[in-house]
């Protein structure tokens, strides 16, 4: 090689550079990503292990298969497992799985009504019927119980208050018939399910209508739901009612609703009688008459006659009763009294209301009489 070939081989070598760096740099490149795809392939490794480790888990405890996402978020068991079993054991519980939702029921009591308004009895037997079922108990004064109250109308309590996922279990179809719709929720209309009372909210209505003895002023309401058929009314009115009306007078007002058994055989014409006879101002002597000869007309398959009969000797006018009571002119009335008593879950009479507390059918005139005189004096 001549002496130009030689110059010009060095000018090439140093535009090229050094090509045993690139080489180098190359290969150090090369060390790099093997590096990398080893870290990777390592990490890879773990996860598969970490997998492996889950499904022998699960492989082992079988159905109860817990997922391990779910314990590190508190979740416990997995859908899967919850899925696929009716019955399994917990932290020493047997739990069981229902298809139907879970309903939320509120209650409706007073602590200070005692061991009367303890919702309990009721509660066992609803779970039975309605095993999903979450209560809640509520004050009946506090602002929730007042609004409830006052949405449904609730006359006594306990009372019990279903969420709207009543709807889709079985026993909404039994039940409807006793519960009254309100917005998303449903209460019991407890009176007419049988359900017992503890304490009453309110006091039977009283209307123009009613047969009342005393002023509408007056300060202590008496209300009472009676039978003219039955001994047990029979021994009450005499020995309570009677009584308490000619020693407090015109300081209360007493009012009759008539309420006698569908069965009954002569509970309709006594009450259209003794409504006739309030409709001359004599429903005191009527009734007296009623309750006094109970054994003699109460075997007679038409009384008609003798009520007519009743009617003249106690000086009424005659033809304006008998054309009262042959049109049925008070029927609808009946008909309303017998509504309320319904709607107050009065089970039998007599039944009598000093305000909105109930008297016990075996009360005294002692009992009355001290009731009486704690309402006068508040």
């Amino acid at each position: 090689m001549d002496e130009k070939e030689i110059r010009e081989a060095e000018i090439l070598k140093e535009e090229l550079g050094n090509p045993e760096e690139e080489i180098f740099v190359e290969k150090e490149q090369s060390v790099e990503e093997v590096l990398i795809d080893s870290i990777d392939e390592k990490n890879q490794k773990i996860k598969n292990l970490i997998s492996m480790v889950i499904l022998l888990a699960g492989l082992f405890v079988g159905s109860l298969f817990v997922d391990v996402i779910q314990l590190v978020r508190g979740g416990g068991f997995s859908q899967h497992a919850l899925s696929s079993t009716d019955v399994f054991q917990s932290n020493g519980k047997t739990w069981v799985a229902y298809s139907e939702p879970m309903v939320t029921i509120k209650v409706l009591t007073d602590a200070a009504c005692g061991d009367a308004c303890k919702p309990d009895e009721v509660l066992v037997g609803l779970k039975g019927a309605l095993p999903t079922m979450l209560t809640e108990k509520i004050d009946v004064n506090s602002a929730e119980g007042k609004k409830l109250v006052e949405q449904f109308k609730l006359k006594t309590i306990p009372a019990f208050i279903f969420s709207k996922e009543i709807e889709k279990t079985e026993l909404f179809s039994k039940a409807e018939p006793f519960l009254e719709h309100q917005g998303d929720a449903y209460a019991i209309k407890s009176a007419e399910a049988g359900f017992p009372v503890g304490k009453y909210l309110t006091a039977p209505t009283i209307s123009d209508q009613d047969i009342k003895i005393g002023a509408d002023d007056a300060t202590v309401k008496v209300v009472a739901f009676g039978f003219f058929q039955s001994p047990d009314d029979k021994k009450f009115y005499q020995s309570v009612v009677v009584p308490m009306l000619k020693e407090y007078g015109d300081k209360i007002q007493f009012v009759f609703k008539n309420y006698f058994p569908a069965a009954s055989t002569q509970g309709l014409q006594a009450a259209l009688a003794g409504e006739c006879a309030n409709a001359q101002g004599k429903f005191l002597p009527f009734a007296d008459k009623l309750f006094a000869t109970q054994d003699a007309w109460g075997k007679i398959k038409d009384p008609n006659f003798t009520f007519k009969g009743y009617a003249a000797s106690l000086g009424l006018n005659v033809a304006d009763f008998n054309k009262c009571f042959d049109s049925k002119q008070f029927k609808d009335q009946i008909d309303v009294t017998q509504k309320d008593g319904q709607d107050f879950g009065i089970q039998a009479t007599p039944a009598l209301f000093i305000g909105t507390n109930l008297q016990a059918p075996t009360s005294t005139y002692d009992d009355v009489k001290q009731a009486l005189d704690k309402e006068l004096g508040q």
